[in-house]
Formats: structure tokens, C-alpha cells, sequence
């Protein structure tokens, strides 16, 4: 019989090797993870006593949503590669020129501000994949796009795909029915708790999510800038605490008010539109423009190899109106997509569905082809070339390209979603054994008893960076919350919300969306290089998440409907 600190070890020991060998020993994730992979297997057959048929299906599950992944790099792809062949993102990057030169206003507005839009409509990594190409394709280095790109999966995560998260995540990972119950008794219900939830995320979030852009400039011009400066960020710290409560102040509003559906939509929304007028009007802009040095100059690790051709020119002047209007179109689309139930239907009914792979119960997946952003991201591109060119020949030109670009991807992604498979589905085993992250986080609730909140969002963050989603992470973690928080005798609320809040600023570190949002700009090989520098914001917002957990919990000793009922 295993003790609970052998399990522990062994259950992580696979997130220790990725972690040391993509950040220690700056391998390439094409290298690291079929070692992973291939660890997290005998574990799972020798130390989980898993039967063979049940690693082998949730390889299987891996690997259908490995292709789910793909199609969703694969659409974000083709998207950029036809506008660049059309000319649009020629008159995009004018466009940008014109409202500001300062590249720190453009990395906020596109990453910080279009980034979470877009999180709030579709979620799943998206913002990454769209925005790091586009910031590329105006002259960003492809390492600082990807970096920006993975810095915008925090904030706004929680709230992404119009609520998931929480309404998925937190519904299915807890048990409602009997808390359902007890609520109901003491005449309260399962919405009013999972809203006070949502308040709660919110209004953490709010208070964390502020400065993101401040410490996004300031990583941009420490990292990539020619005089490496972190000064240089914060010369425009009044524009990017404007720019982080144009965005935090509605998203929490909304929350607060209306729930988990739409504060990272509506807070996108808003904060675009107040960013962008205030950069045009110059509204607390410094006057002195920062720019990065020539290209020429950029070390090589800097460079994706998707280049764009900057000096390309179209036969016929476009309006920056006709060059966005593609992007215009995928934000409708997605939001449609998600909140009219018959045109939602309409494109989840073309799928290809695997349920209880090799007879597994549970173990299955599903692919949505029109539902998900990759589908809607290809028509988007089609109708960009239709629009823009009345030809599909620029559409044409960009899918083989694109193509290409997926090759490297799916490599590393054929392991590492397996891995994590495999990783959450061990709870079924021969040895009697609590599933591998659930083990971990026992061991941990362990160590530090009553200063667990201070750990509670850091289990929520392992949870998204194994499985490179907070839905998943909420799924796996929320109940065990739950439970620690009944046992210490705190507010299951807070600790949920920590769950919550951790597991949205881990997906700056999960190692597949990094794979994903690198494939991108063609910047795989050096995923190690971008850990190392989102980790930093990640130990930000974990540290100030667990503080803030401490002070509602013993501070303001803050209490639930559920503590109330007692």
C-alpha cells in the first residue's frame, strides 16, 4: 500500500519532468512530452493499477481531442495567412499605425482588449491563436505575440465561451444534487449559490486582472525592448490601469448583476471601444513612442517561421472597415453561436461523437466541426477572400500553407492530450487509489491545513496546467475544494471562486494551449523559452489570489448560504 506522500510524488513526478526539462533544460515540447507521456503510462499501469484497456482508451480520448485542438489552430491559421493574401492585414496594420505607433497601445489593445472579447465568445485558447498571428503580421517578434497571447488566459478565462467555466466546470465537477438539497431545505437555492460563486470570481479577478496590462507592457519592454527595460513599461502605467478598468469594472459589473455568461464579453466589448477612443484622442498616452529595434537586430530565438510580408500591397486602397469586417463577423458569429439556442443546435448537429471508447464508460469525446471557433474561423477565411478579392483564390493559397504549419502541433499535442487523459481518468483503477491530480492535492490540503486557501487557487492553476483548461481543472478540483473547505469549517464560496480564479491564470502556463498559440506564428521548439517568461504573471496572480483568499476568509471572515443554513 502506497502512503499518501509516495502518491503524491509519483502522481506528479510527470509534471515535474515536462516542468524541468521544457524550463531547466530549455528541450522543445517535441522532446519532453512522449517522455511525459510514456512516465504518466507506467505509473498509471504499475503505481494506479489502471487496466490496459483503460490507458489505451483514454489515449484514444486524447487523441480525438487533439484533432478538436488542431482544427481550432488549423482555423486561426487560415484566417491570418488569407488576409495577409488579400492585402487586409496590410490595411490592419496601417489602421494600428494611425490610432497609435506605440506598440505598447497596440499589444493592449489587441491582446488586452480584442484578446478578451474573444475569450468571452469562444474561449478553449482561441484568444491565443488569434491574436499572437495578428500581432505578428504588424511587426511584433512571434516569441513577444506568443507571450502577450498566453498572458490574456487569465483575466477573462473564468467567464470564457460565455460562462463555461463556471456553468460546466463548477456545475459538473461538484456534487449539486445534495447540495441542491440542503439549500433547498433551508430555503435557498443551487442559483443563488453558484451566483455568489460567480460574484466572487468576479470581483477577485477584477481586483488581480487590473493591472495584467501593466505587467503585459512591462514584460514586453523588459524582454523585447532595445533597452531591455521594465521602466519603459511603466511609462504608460496611467493609459494600462485605464486599459485594465475599461475591461475589469463592467466584467465585474456584469458579473455581479447577471451572472456567469457574459462579464468577459461585455467587459471585451466595453473596454475596446473606451481603449480605442481614448488611444485616438491621445487620452493619457505618453507622448514619447516606444517601438521595438530593427528586425534586424532581433535575436534569432525571437523569430517565428510564418513570416509576413510587411511592404505587401494591394491593387486597390482597402478601408479599414472592409479589412476588419472579417474579424467582425467571427465575434458575431461565436457570440450567435453560443446564446441562440436554434443556430447553436443548428452546428453542433454535424459531429463526429466516440462515447465509452473500447467499452471505458465515462471515457469519450466528440467533435464538433461547426461549433467549434476552428469551423467558424474557416468560414470566417472564406468569406474574408469572397469579400475582399471576389476570388477564393487567396483562401486557396493559405490552406496549404496552414496546412503545414499543423505538422509540428500535432506532434507534440498527439502526446501531451493523451497524457493528461490518462492523468484525469485514473480514478478508475485496480489499486483502490484517488485519481492522480486529486492525490497531489490531497497531499498538499495536508501540508498546510488552515493556510490552504493561500494554496487553494495553486491546485486550481496544476489542475489547468495539466489538462489546459479551467473547465477541466473545475471538473477535477471543485468538489475537493468543497470538502476542504467543509472540513476547515470556511466559506465553500471563496474556496470555489480560488478554484476558479487559479485555474484561469494557470491556462498562462498549460503546456498544450503554449503549443497551440506557438503553431501559430511558427515558433514551435522553444515553448521552454515562453514558460519561463508567463510564469511570472502566473506567480503573480496566484500569490495575490491566495492573499486575497486569506483576508475574505479570515479577515472579513466572509460566510456562505450554505454556512448560514447551519
Amino acid at each position: 500500500m502506497m502512503t499518501d506522500t509516495l502518491q503524491a510524488l509519483m502522481a506528479f513526478s510527470p509534471i515535474v519532468v515536462s516542468g524541468v526539462l521544457l524550463v531547466g533544460f530549455n528541450w522543445s515540447a517535441k522532446r519532453t512530452m512522449p517522455i511525459a507521456f510514456l512516465l504518466t503510462v507506467l505509473i498509471a499501469l504499475w503505481g494506479w493499477q489502471m487496466s490496459p484497456n483503460r490507458v489505451l482508451a483514454s489515449t484514444l480520448q486524447g487523441l480525438v481531442i487533439t484533432l478538436t485542438v488542431l482544427w481550432i489552430v488549423f482555423g486561426a491559421i487560415l484566417m491570418l495567412n488569407t488576409l495577409q493574401h488579400t492585402g487586409a492585414i496590410t490595411a490592419i496594420r496601417s489602421g494600428f499605425s494611425h490610432i497609435s505607433p506605440d506598440r505598447r497601445i497596440q499589444a493592449i489593445i489587441i491582446a488586452w482588449c480584442f484578446g478578451t472579447f474573444i475569450e468571452g465568445a469562444s474561449g478553449f485558447g482561441t484568444p491565443a491563436a488569434i491574436a499572437a498571428p495578428l500581432l505578428v503580421a504588424i511587426g511584433f517578434p512571434a516569441l513577444a505575440a506568443v507571450m502577450l497571447g498566453m498572458m490574456i488566459q487569465s483575466t477573462p478565462v473564468s467567464f470564457g465561451a460565455l460562462g463555461t467555466p463556471i456553468l460546466v466546470g463548477i456545475n459538473k465537477g461538484l456534487d449539486s444534487q445534495a447540495i441542491g438539497q440542503t439549500l433547498a431545505a433551508g430555503g435557498s437555492s443551487w442559483d443563488i449559490y453558484l451566483q455568489q460563486v460567480t460574484t466572487y470570481v468576479a470581483l477577485i479577478h477584477a481586483s488581480i486582472g487590473t493591472f495584467m496590462p501593466v505587467l503585459m507592457v512591462m514584460m514586453l519592454t523588459r524582454f523585447f525592448g532595445p533597452g531591455r527595460s521594465w521602466r519603459e513599461g511603466l511609462a504608460i502605467l496611467p493609459f494600462a490601469i485605464f486599459a485594465g478598468l475599461a475591461f475589469t469594472v463592467p466584467y465585474a459589473l456584469t458579473g455581479i448583476l447577471l451572472g456567469p455568461e457574459f462579464p468577459s464579453l461585455v467587459g471585451g466589448l466595453v473596454g475596446l471601444v473606451l481603449v480605442v477612443t481614448a488611444a485616438r484622442y491621445g487620452f493619457l498616452v505618453p507622448k514619447k513612442h516606444w517601438d521595438f529595434a530593427p528586425e534586424s537586430q532581433w535575436p534569432a530565438v525571437w523569430l517565428g517561421s510564418i513570416k509576413f510580408d510587411r511592404k505587401a500591397t494591394t491593387e486597390r486602397p482597402m478601408s479599414l472597415t472592409l479589412a476588419w469586417l472579417p474579424y467582425v463577423l467571427l465575434a458575431l458569429l461565436l457570440v450567435a453561436s453560443r446564446i441562440i439556442p436554434e443556430f447553436k443546435t443548428l452546428l453542433l448537429s454535424v459531429n463526429l461523437a466516440f462515447n465509452d471508447l473500447l467499452g471505458e464508460k465515462g471515457v469519450g469525446a466528440s467533435i464538433e466541426f461547426l461549433y467549434l471557433p476552428g469551423g467558424l474561423l474557416v468560414f470566417c477565411a472564406v468569406m474574408a477572400s469572397l469579400m475582399h478579392c471576389r476570388s477564393l483564390a487567396p483562401v486557396g493559397k493559405a490552406l496549404g500553407e496552414s496546412g503545414r504549419t499543423l505538422i509540428g502541433a500535432g506532434f507534440v499535442l498527439l502526446f501531451t492530450v493523451p497524457m493528461v487523459r490518462i492523468f484525469i481518468n485514473s480514478g478508475v483503477n485496480g489499486a483502490d487509489l484517488a485519481s492522480m491530480p486529486v492525490a497531489t492535492a490531497n497531499f498538499a490540503a495536508g501540508l498546510v491545513g488552515e493556510f490552504f486557501p493561500m494554496l487553494s487557487a495553486t491546485i486550481g492553476a496544476l489542475g489547468a496546467f495539466i489538462a489546459g483548461s479551467n473547465t477541466v481543472s473545475n471538473m477535477m478540483f471543485s468538489q475537493f475544494q468543497f470538502e476542504v473547505a467543509q472540513t476547515l469549517g470556511i466559506s465553500t464560496v471563496v474556496m470555489l471562486a480560488l478554484q476558479a480564479v487559479g485555474a484561469a491564470a494557470g491556462n498562462m502556463i498549460a503546456i498544450h494551449n503554449v503549443v497551440a498559440a506557438s503553431a501559430t506564428v511558427g515558433l514551435l521548439g522553444r515553448e521552454g523559452v515562453t514558460l519561463r517568461k508567463t510564469v511570472l504573471p502566473t506567480l503573480y496572480y496566484l500569490l495575490a489570489t491566495g492573499l486575497i483568499g486569506l483576508l475574505l476568509i479570515y479577515g472579513f471572515q466572509v460566510t456562505d448560504v450554505l454556512m448560514q443554513l447551519k
